[in-house]
């Protein structure tokens, strides 16, 4: 399982899991799945990224290497 820090991002920008999952048009139980440390599909990385409001270049603050 790897190290991220969506969970983190998403409680310090006071956002749900739900709100990350409509915004980033994934399901709820793939946000549980990847703040768990689950590896997910590299699409999915960057909707994430996108939707906590940051620049695919800033992809290794929500997912370090």
């Amino acid at each position: 399982m790897l190290r991220n820090c969506v969970k983190d991002t998403r409680e310090s920008l006071l956002m749900s899991k739900a709100e990350l999952a409509r915004k980033a048009d994934v399901s709820p139980l793939t946000i549980t799945r990847i703040e768990r440390g689950h590896p997910c599909r590299m699409e999915t990385m960057r909707k994430i990224i996108l939707a906590l409001g940051f620049r695919l270049s800033d992809k290794s603050k929500i997912f370090p290497e």
